[in-house]
């Protein structure tokens, strides 16, 4: 295949070393550099795209390579109230990108068993739900793309909560999640329900930044011949 890289901080550059080990082309790297050198791509020459930047740049980027007919793989986090319009526009151009806000087959494994316990825990109210996200120091947007999934996990399969929230206080109809930033901390999850007599916890730690990137790079081998908006549940079939 031929790649093309939009971010190459260290997740572009483990995803480059992962896909050309892989056997895959990448015909170009995208950074702050050569942001412009996007718009330049010959569509008839990228066979698909693989964008991990910032949460500012996430959208341009997407849609970018949706209206130039590009499939594209997208890891970038913190833009999602973006994300309905995006969709609408993949729709409407007929295009394929694949969003996720984690790419680890262990966190997404991770994401059933979240919810599948979050619908067992509907059923005891005594118990009360936290979150803590922990990650680098240089990782922009709190909480984690991770996280939120997570919590939306919880939300869809109990009736006594219906949002999440960064607050510390405690609130019986939200998941409040505490967001640390500390080190060079790849990414650590927990979900802790709490009652006067039990604590109930699932956690998990990514220990390398191989295991997201070489989610990505299969996804993108995935994804050729495929249309329309989708996701890691539609990749795992879980």
């Amino acid at each position: 295949m031929r790649i093309g890289i939009i971010g190459y901080g260290k997740m572009g550059k483990t995803i480059t070393a992962i896909a050309q080990n892989r056997g895959h082309q990448i015909i170009d790297k995208i950074d702050v550099e050569n942001r412009d050198a996007l718009l330049k791509w010959n569509p008839q020459e990228v066979d698909a795209a693989i964008e991990f930047t910032a949460p500012n740049q996430a959208f341009d980027n997407i849609k970018q390579c949706i209206k130039m007919g590009i499939p594209v793989v997208s890891g970038t986090t913190g833009w999602l109230k973006q994300k309905p319009e995006l969709d609408a526009y993949c729709r409407q151009q007929q295009g394929t990108y694949f969003y996720a806000s984690n790419y680890s087959l262990g966190v997404n494994i991770t994401f059933k068993v979240n919810q599948y316990l979050a619908k067992i825990m509907n059923a005891y109210p005594d118990f009360k739900v936290s979150m803590e996200e922990c990650h680098h120091i240089e990782k922009k947007d709190a909480p984690s793309g991770t996280a939120i999934t997570l919590a939306e996990g919880i939300i869809k399969e109990m009736d006594r909560i219906d949002h999440w929230s960064l607050d510390q206080g405690y609130n019986p109809n939200s998941i409040p999640i505490n967001a640390v930033r500390e080190g060079k901390v790849l990414g650590t999850h927990k979900v802790q329900y709490s009652s006067e007599f039990d604590e109930i916890t699932l956690e998990h730690k990514a220990l390398s930044r191989n295991g997201f990137a070489l989610g990505a790079v299969l996804v993108t081998e995935w994804i050729q011949k495929r249309k329309g908006i989708l996701t890691m549940d539609d990749f795992l079939d879980l």
